[in-house]
């Protein structure tokens, strides 16, 4: 046996269970549970009581829970979703964004808050499908004008915020230039491993193999996932790219491949949902903020004064491109949609994480950007839903509407469990 203590292991489990179990316990507390694990994690770790800390057996496994986090993410982004009127507007939402995030990365650096601008600015582009897909479900908003505006932002967000920090900022010490060169021949390989993966599929034997082995001790399809995401998580490390740009895509590559339109295997996602919400995921959440430099954040005044001043320019960057929608969407449901494209917190933590280890974001930066992260996952979604009551955003004849003006494509299939967290959703 490992001579390794899995004490803090434990706790950090037991913590994430207690969590959700409050959570379901006290349904009238909608605060998202990826907030509170966060949260909990400081209590239990050296900022506060000491119970757990990150030690090599919980950051291996926080390791593995961001990957897969980023895998499930890519597994819920379907941009062929989004036609017309939606992917206008989503795409041009998401441009402005980008200049605004440019923008105000430069001016904090300007006034001395940050040392590198243009990892503020990749850090604010990004939505948190995760936080944001139970809000519109508990709204009866998802597949109404507001949700899918809403839902193709964010996935634009989550797909250009992982190509960015990848592209941009590595561990690796290539160039960026070197970088693009890599990531083409990355992109090479997943084609050709997607195709060979969609070939193998159309085989009559195969097909039968696996429909045989799936719900079997063998898990064959769950083994199959995980055999690609590790694959390409090591064809990324060679290649000197990042591992979340890796588990990024092999998420989509098995969303595109296995679309299951004949409902041989329905419980396949289920799954690798289990795995990733039920044991994996959680842990990163929670080791986040065993990790988190309390002391960084409260030993200062000014800094602590930093998580305001970011979560005002996440409201900026993310939140100002929904006046795009005013011509589809009225005044209270413009506000919210701005709120909600504005809630980020599994994405904040991911680029403080990298930022802090390639000495691009100061301890005391990287967690002013985490708090502001739990302060937009706590605030945002909140306000967003009193917005949407009363309003028309939610009723079938406003989705009609829109749908017959507009030229959007069908509602997008996503999960409206409010008790799920998705990134789904990144972040």
């Amino acid at each position: 046996m490992p001579t390794a203590s899995l004490t803090s292991l434990a706790v950090v489990l037991a913590t994430a269970f207690a969590v959700r179990l409050a959570l379901g316990l006290v349904p009238r507390l909608r605060v998202p549970g990826v907030v509170l694990e966060i949260v909990a994690g400081i209590i239990i770790g050296p900022a506060v009581l000491g119970w757990a800390r990150a030690d090599q057996p919980v950051v291996l496994l926080a390791t593995l829970g961001v990957t897969f986090l980023l895998f499930l993410a890519g597994l819920e982004v379907d941009l062929s979703q989004y036609r017309g009127a939606v992917a206008r507007s989503a795409g041009t939402g998401f441009l402005v964004s980008i200049v605004l995030a440019v923008a105000v990365g430069e001016g904090l650096a300007a006034v001395g808050v940050v040392r590198n601008p243009l990892l503020i600015a990749v850090a604010l582009t990004a939505t948190s499908l995760g936080l944001v897909v139970p809000v519109l479900g508990e709204a009866g908003a998802t597949a109404t004008p507001l949700g899918r505006l809403v839902l193709a932002s964010a996935s634009l967000g989550d797909v250009g915020a992982v190509l960015a920090l990848s592209l941009l900022f590595s561990r690796d010490t290539s160039t960026t230039s070197t970088r693009v060169v890599l990531l083409a021949v990355f992109a090479l390989a997943v084609v050709v491993l997607g195709a060979s993966v969609m070939r193998a599929g159309r085989s009559t034997r195969i097909g039968v193999v696996l429909v045989r082995m799936q719900d079997t001790s063998a898990q064959i399809r769950v083994r199959g996932a995980l055999v690609l995401l590790v694959g390409l998580v090591v064809l990324a490390e060679h290649t000197g790219l990042e591992t979340i740009l890796a588990a990024f895509v092999a998420g989509a590559v098995v969303g595109f491949i296995d679309r299951d339109e004949m409902g041989t295997h329905p419980l396949f996602r289920v799954k690798l949902d289990a795995v990733g919400h039920g044991f994996l995921v959680p842990i990163f959440f929670v080791t986040s903020g065993v990790r988190f430099d309390l002391r960084a954040l409260t030993d200062h005044p000014a800094v602590l004064a930093r998580v305001p001043l970011f979560a005002a320019a996440l409201l900026v960057v993310r939140g100002l491109p929904a006046l795009l929608y005013w011509a589809q969407l009225g005044r209270r449901q413009v506000i919210a949609a701005g709120l909600l494209q504005a809630t980020s917190l599994p994405f904040l933590v991911t680029a403080a994480m990298i930022g802090s280890e390639i000495g691009a974001l100061t301890s005391a930066n990287a967690a002013a950007l985490v708090a502001a992260g739990l302060l937009s996952g706590l605030v945002f979604p909140v306000v967003a839903v009193s917005l949407l009551r009363g309003s028309d955003a939610a009723t079938p004849a406003a989705a009609a509407t829109f749908d017959a003006h507009a030229g959007a494509g069908p509602a997008p299939t996503v999960p409206t469990d409010a008790s799920t967290d998705r990134l789904p959703a990144g972040s």
